[in-house]
């Protein structure tokens, strides 16, 4: 089994649905200040990983861990309570409370409070500033990432778990996600696991990459090493392993 290393990670993890394996074996970790990258085609498995790690899947076999504990065992809400925070593809928000509503129900959702000076931080560094009194609903999807970005670093998390945070945004704005991302890391000293197809964002912002293909690693590295690996070539343009 993968030596544990990093601040969070998991290994030897095994899941299957009707008797279908999705996961097979898998072992990752990330450290603080690090951005680690998860990349593979349709189907590798990606989604279901994340949902293994934040608690809402349970592995038959494998652990996830967290600053050195076990936490397989614990709930989607005792792992958010340690520090383990999540983003979705769909950036969803309460459409009927203003912007401020929500910050402040994000803000006060569990102890301790942070003061309105960590608050005014955490948005500046998730780029948030629009109007408080604008309804959450009309906000344009890259605004709703960074009002979730903003309300998740009001629960101190250590760990971010990304799932296609540049879905749905153009060139311009994943430019400037790059850059909060970086910062949202440097500053709080969290690591970020995330979930990306377009390899040019991964080769921009990731320290390290795992590749999975049909529930397995095959690859990890820098993002070069491994968009450069002929069985992550194979897997994405089914190019032949030995080209």
């Amino acid at each position: 089994m993968a030596e544990q290393r990093g601040i969070f990670g998991c290994r030897g993890i095994d899941i299957s649905f009707g008797g279908r394996p999705i996961l097979r074996q898998v072992a990752l970790h990330v450290d603080n200040r690090e951005v680690l990258g998860l990349v593979g085609p349709n189907g590798a498995g990606k989604t279901s990983l994340f949902e293994v790690l934040c608690g809402r899947y349970t592995p038959s076999a494998g652990n996830v861990w967290m600053d050195s504990e076990d936490i397989t065992g614990l709930s989607v809400h005792d792992r958010a309570r340690k520090g383990l925070a999540r983003t979705y593809q769909s950036p969803v928000v309460p459409s009927a409370m203003t912007a401020a509503e929500v910050f402040r129900a994000a803000r006060f959702s569990h102890r301790p409070y942070l003061t309105r000076f960590d608050a005014e931080w955490g948005c500046h560094l998730a780029h948030f500033h629009v109007r408080w009194d604008t309804p959450a609903g009309a906000l344009d999807t890259f605004d709703r990432r960074k009002l979730l970005l903003a309300c998740l670093l009001m629960r101190r998390p250590t760990v971010l778990l990304l799932d296609e945070p540049a879905s749905g945004l153009i060139n311009s704005e994943i430019d400037e996600l790059d850059l909060v991302i970086r910062r949202l890391v440097d500053e709080y000293a969290i690591g970020a696991i995330l979930i990306e197809h377009r390899l040019e964002l991964l080769s921009a912002i990731a320290d390290r990459t795992v590749v999975l293909d049909l529930g397995e690693v095959i690859a990890t590295g820098t993002p070069r090493q491994v968009f450069d690996d002929p069985r992550v070539l194979a897997a994405y343009f089914e190019e032949p392993a030995h080209a």
